[in-house]
């Protein structure tokens, strides 16, 4: 429950590299246009696979945020995770190296880490023998590797570390990053999650279980959470970073502040490794918390960003648990799954989705569905179907649900309900 003396945690920058787009305003114009970032794969040579299509990201440059050498060194999901971050301090107009090295962190999420360093030097290991493994192999393949790196490079000395929960880790972060802030434990936090795995080994183990789309034909239409026609996920990769801040260090700096975040809880479903639970218990009790963590009775949440991530079990489980935590509201709220756009960015998804959540309430318009054609007679809620809708959202909630039963939900909402105050204009001080 909200507490008196509960610090407001504002966001006031954000940081992308997806497969629509690598900076805000490029993300946000095809989010609301209802552009897919989904196509052929040319990673690698896919030809082999049921699935041949991805949300890869494209046209991304890792030496504008990092010298060439560590650009040669970093595995990819480092690079994105580097990236991303670099664009959310320039947005909040922080300088980390001109702090207190204690008052700023880094929880930088992944669920795969460096799997595709993985696979290259088990290759290496059996075409050329143990002393042609790289020496850069064991730091590149740890997922915790990427929140050591911005510490590096920006000079954030405060907490750090990475939450591993599966296509939940990032929504985890972010909650767990909040909650660092909320106690005094530091001023600034980076948060969010990045992942590169778009790799033979992800891909065929995910086609192996029949989780993923081989809609190969229409790489655009692929994924169609909600839809009747819905037959998997889409893999998609990227990296999204927030800046988090204490409220009142934000108002003191005239920081813009682009909403808060309200509330924070996370679950267990204990059903099944893959599977959700079909009545959605372990969701809905950390919808639940979430929500009443943030002060806020169910009907005061506008819009969703669901985990929606078009297969048949997991689409109708969450429908289920939102109609158990919302009861007859949840046929008035909007809610949307954004990876219809960018695919499933596994453990990335949740630092998406909450960021859209941020720009959903910023803009004042609802992302859609795409390719939601024909709706599943089991998902009856308003899915924003196809197009962009403007709406005036005060709280909205964000969905990840991860293998292993991992839930975890965040309520982020217009700034001023804990006392950071409005906008506060463009004004930059450090």
């Amino acid at each position: 429950m909200a507490t008196a003396d509960a610090r407001p945690v504002a966001v006031t920058g954000l940081g992308f590299v997806t497969p629509i787009g690598n900076d805000t305003e490029t993300v946000w114009a095809n989010l609301v246009a209802g552009r897919s970032g989904v196509g052929p794969i040319t990673l690698f040579d896919a030809a082999d696979l049921p699935t041949r299509i991805a949300a890869q990201v494209r046209d991304f440059e890792p030496e504008r945020f990092m010298d060439r050498k560590a650009a040669r060194h970093l595995a990819r999901y480092c690079q994105y995770g580097l990236a991303a971050a670099r664009m959310a301090l320039d947005d909040a107009g922080v300088d980390p190296a001109r702090l207190d090295p204690d008052a700023v962190g880094v929880v930088l999420s992944s669920g795969a880490g460096g799997i595709e360093e993985i696979e290259r030097n088990q290759t290496t290991l059996l075409a050329r023998g143990p002393r042609r493994i790289s020496p850069f192999a064991v730091p590149m393949m740890i997922a915790d590797m990427a929140a050591g790196i911005v510490a590096m490079h920006v000079g954030a000395g405060g907490p750090n570390y990475a939450v591993v929960s599966a296509c939940a880790s990032s929504a985890h972060g972010i909650g767990e990053a909040a909650e660092i802030v909320r106690r005094g434990d530091a001023e600034v936090m980076l948060a969010g999650g990045s992942e590169a795995a778009i790799t033979p080994l992800m891909l065929g183990a995910f086609c192996q279980i029949q989780a993923v789309s081989t809609r190969n034909d229409a790489p655009e239409r692929a994924c169609r959470p909600f839809d009747q026609a819905r037959d998997g996920f889409v893999m998609g990769e990227g990296a999204v970073m927030m800046v988090l801040e204490d409220g009142e260090r934000a108002r003191r700096r005239g920081a813009r502040v682009l909403a808060e975040i309200g509330g924070y809880a996370a679950s267990a479903d204990m059903y099944h490794y893959t599977a959700p639970d079909p009545d959605g218990r372990g969701a809905t009790r950390a919808m639940r918390r979430a929500i009443a963590k943030a002060g806020l009775a169910p009907d005061r949440v506008d819009y969703i960003n669901a985990h929606g991530t078009s297969t048949r079990l997991g689409d109708i489980a969450e429908t289920t648990a939102i109609k158990a935590v919302f009861g007859d509201h949840s046929h008035r709220l909007a809610v949307s799954s954004t990876k219809s756009m960018v695919g499933h960015l596994l453990g990335a998804a949740g630092a998406f989705e909450a960021a859209v959540c941020v720009l959903a309430i910023d803009r004042g318009v609802l992302p859609p569905t795409i390719n939601l054609d024909d709706p599943d007679p089991a998902c009856d809620l308003d899915y924003v179907p196809n197009r962009a809708r403007p709406a005036r959202i005060d709280v909205a909630l964000s969905n990840s649900f991860g293998f292993g039963g991992h839930n975890a939900c965040l309520v982020v909402q217009r700034p001023g309900r804990n006392g950071v105050g409005p906008p506060a204009g463009d004004t930059r001080i450090t």
